[in-house]
């Protein structure tokens, strides 16, 4: 998946170098916000698909919420004082941290909102908050709690990082992975979208 990124992110700039492959996908950037929905809408579907979720929600009550919301407030809290220190704009740090490491969406949105190259700087910064998360989940594994692995996960502990966190935990944090992974993405275009 990390591969499969980093490889259209490598051709999406050799594409958009050339000036007779960006005229041909110029198409693309122009309905950009329909693929945006499409991509929203996949994602409703696999939560769909994710059985008995509402089972262990019910049974782990308000001590689900507890992991995504140290997990956003953490992460918007990162964004803040990383615009502080580089003097960027604060609405733009935050809106590029409240992605969650959900590149795809977040670079799309962000570029939506504020242009091409904070939606770039969005794209980049949270693959590479995915790339670390594989990474540091063995880590955190050994030397901290099993909970502690989602954090650097995020949204993308529903899918792309789950199977670190499979295979470096246990059972019951699989369970809060995924719903951690649900809220997160959930909350990500709120958050992107309350900073314009």
């Amino acid at each position: 998946m990390v591969l499969m990124a980093l490889g259209a992110l490598i051709l999406g700039i050799i594409g958009g170098a050339f000036p007779a492959v960006s005229r041909i996908l110029s198409p693309l950037t122009a309905y950009s916000q329909w693929i945006l929905y499409l991509l929203m809408f996949s994602v409703g579907i696999s939560v769909g698909l994710h059985k008995g979720i509402l089972a262990e929600i019910r049974r782990h009550h308000i001590k689900i919420l507890v992991i995504p919301l140290g997990i956003i407030i953490g992460s918007l809290a990162g964004g803040l004082l990383c615009g502080l220190i580089m003097h960027y704009p604060l609405n733009q740090a935050i809106s590029v941290a409240g992605g969650l490491g959900w590149y795809s969406l977040s670079g799309v949105a962000i570029g939506n909102f504020a242009g091409v190259k904070l939606g770039s700087i969005a794209f980049l910064s949270n693959l590479i908050r995915e790339i670390g998360a594989f990474f540091m989940i063995p880590f955190l594994s050994r030397h901290f709690n099993s909970y502690t692995c989602i954090a650097p996960a995020a949204a993308t502990s529903e899918d792309t990082t789950l199977t670190m966190i499979i295979r470096h935990t246990n059972e019951e944090t699989v369970v809060f992975s995924v719903l951690n992974g649900i809220l997160c993405s959930a909350f990500v275009p709120v958050l992107i979208s309350l900073c314009y």
